[in-house]
């Protein structure tokens, strides 16, 4: 378990993070979503002892990170792919951080082959691809197969088939109890991966809510009739926002599945088609975001 507690980060007159209180249970991967420069990357540096807070604490397994006996076996982390010896091969790499913190030797190739890189082991890691140095990090990060994991965008420089494999490798470490913390700024993938969502703003939280909680806020019952306008009309007596839609169907807020069918029914009216729609990931991050769009464009 990650717990962050009234965590603030200042750089001068900049405030990275914002007053952030927020838990980060196991058995699920948290999706941490946010505009470039809204603070995910500092709160998870904050998280791992990398950054020194102004105010508030951030714990991991109940302790500060730098508390921690065993920090390797405890806590995984990508957070810069790039944070590695050039000089070194794949295996060294990963040898010289298995020695340093006592994890067996046989460790090592195990995670070489989770990750995918046993056909470039023992080459020298300047050579690397993005995906490559993707691939090396994340076994960095299970090397001490720990109960907490952080990824920062993880999946950039991978193929489909990589960020396909990322997808089911955080849901498989999630399904055996781990701590799953994962940033990402590829929306349909997040959906498909994450089962609960933190989402900053200006390094303040704006949401920390499930999955399925923040799809369906915006839930759309589609229903099609020959006896559409009577339909309408009882649907609004019934209390539901009602708007005609170009396909010939009405779109209904406010009333679920089952009691739009109810309504139908009462009038006698006959129905071609009645389904349920919910948001999109990415519509409804930007419906939340919405006083961030500003902000949003003017960061890289």
């Amino acid at each position: 378990m990650i717990e962050i507690d009234g965590l603030t980060k200042r750089y001068r007159s900049r405030t990275a993070v914002d007053d952030l209180t927020v838990r980060i249970e196991p058995g699920r991967v948290t999706g941490f979503l946010g505009p470039n420069g809204s603070g995910k990357t500092t709160t998870m540096r904050c998280v791992l002892g990398l950054t020194r807070p102004t105010r508030g604490t951030a714990t991991v397994l109940g302790v500060p990170y730098a508390e921690l006996d065993e920090p390797m076996r405890c806590v995984g982390a990508l957070v810069d792919p790039r944070a590695r010896h050039p000089g070194r091969t794949a295996r060294n790499h990963l040898l010289a951080l298995a020695q340093s913190n006592a994890l067996p030797a046989a460790r090592v190739d195990e995670v070489i082959e989770v990750v995918g890189l046993e056909a470039v082991a023992d080459e020298r890691v300047r050579g690397f691809s993005l995906g490559m140095g993707q691939r090396l990090g994340i076994a960095v990060a299970l090397l001490g197969d720990p109960e907490v994991l952080l990824f920062d965008e993880p999946v950039n420089g991978l193929d489909p088939d990589g960020i396909r494999w990322v997808r089911e490798l955080l849901r498989d470490l999630a399904a055996e109890g781990r701590t799953v913390l994962v940033s990402s700024h590829l929306m349909s993938e997040m959906e498909d991966t994450a089962d609960h969502l933190v989402v900053l703003g200006r390094g303040r939280l704006l949401a920390d809510l499930p999955m399925s909680e923040l799809l369906g806020a915006d839930a759309v019952v589609r229903v099609r009739s020959p006896r559409l306008a009577e339909l309408a009309g009882a649907l609004q007596r019934a209390g539901a926002e009602v708007a005609a839609d170009p396909d010939g169907s009405l779109a209904v807020r406010g009333l679920h599945l089952a009691e739009v069918g109810d309504v139908a029914f009462a009038v006698g009216a006959r129905v071609h088609e009645l389904s349920r729609t919910t948001s999109s990931l990415e519509a409804a991050y930007y419906a939340l975001t919405g006083e961030d769009v500003e902000y949003r464009a003017g960061e890289r």
